[in-house]
């Protein structure tokens, strides 16, 4: 099932996709009372996804044509800060290592997290802003992204899945200069515009535990990045279970599982992104996040 945000007719509103992709079912036309996913996450998500599910099975009136829609990011604006997992593959870890000039930490035994601010997520189709006025070296990361159905607080490995609301696709937009220059990646990361995300939330149930799933990201239609989770570092459910450890998880939480090698800094000449240029991250059984960098 794929939960999505869109605009129509110049008002904002959120629910499902039809089964077979043709039309928009707002939420509201199942007898719920939310025009946005944040309200929709924390009030009701995961308590009424079975009973989204079935309705949707012989869901006939009630829905806007898809081609009448203008989709935005799924959760346009976190209620939170984005939680990523960084250097979480083997082979983006060297990569960054040596751009950096770094020495490479081959048996790194914890989990790198860090935080992305959010103004407003980008959507796909939309432009992203380079900040070209003080990014020199503007960057792309294709990742797949996890969001909290209910609150998680001391969650086992093992119960993890059943906190997941679904998933979408990230493409964590860095400034390099500025995340070397500050020794840390919050700024770097955090510019406005800098969170792509979408094209919607597929839930949870669509997918194997944990998913396995190809993670590709093209820049000009050159393949630049082409891997799959099942080369994480830290799965999901190692992440999510420590994460919940001593801090709660909101429902709406947004967790970016990192990305694998293939970014502009990777390349020699690194291959950084300039304006125009039209970056697409993909993750298999989600879809395909579009934009072009102004």
């Amino acid at each position: 099932m794929k939960l999505l945000t869109y605009l129509h007719s110049g008002k904002e509103n959120a629910g499902v996709l039809s089964k077979d992709g043709t039309s928009v079912f707002p939420f509201c036309s199942f007898g719920l009372p939310y025009n946005d996913m944040n309200s929709f996450i924390r009030d009701s998500g995961m308590s009424r996804l079975n009973e989204l599910s079935q309705a949707l099975e012989s869901k006939t009136d009630g829905g806007v044509p898809f081609s009448e829609i203008k989709l935005l990011a799924p959760i346009p604006q976190p209620a939170q800060d984005v939680i990523c997992l960084g250097v979480n593959f083997l082979a983006h870890a060297q990569e960054s290592a040596r751009y950096k000039k770094e020495v490479f930490e081959q048996d790194r035994a914890a989990a790198v997290y860090f935080s992305k601010r959010v103004d407003r997520a980008v959507a796909t189709g939309d432009e992203i802003d380079g900040h070209f006025d003080i990014v020199d070296s503007l960057d792309y990361e294709a990742e797949l992204a996890v969001v909290i159905g209910r609150d998680a607080r001391d969650v086992s490995e093992q119960d993890v899945f059943s906190y997941i609301l679904g998933y979408t696709v990230m493409n964590d937009v860095s400034a390099r200069n500025l995340q070397t220059r500050h020794k840390q990646w919050y700024f770097g990361k955090s510019l406005d515009g800098f969170a792509p995300m979408g094209p919607w939330i597929v839930t949870e149930e669509e997918f194997d535990r944990p998913p396995v799933l190809s993670v590709q990201s093209r820049v000009n239609g050159e393949v630049r990045q082409n891997s799959t989770t099942g080369l994480f570092i830290t799965s999901i459910e190692s992440a999510v279970s420590e994460l919940s450890q001593g801090m709660t998880l909101k429902a709406g939480t947004i967790i970016s599982m990192g990305t694998p090698a293939g970014v502009g800094m990777g390349f020699d000449p690194p291959k950084f992104l300039k304006p125009g240029d039209v970056v697409e991250c993909e993750v298999e059984k989600i879809g395909t996040l579009r934009n072009t960098i102004q």
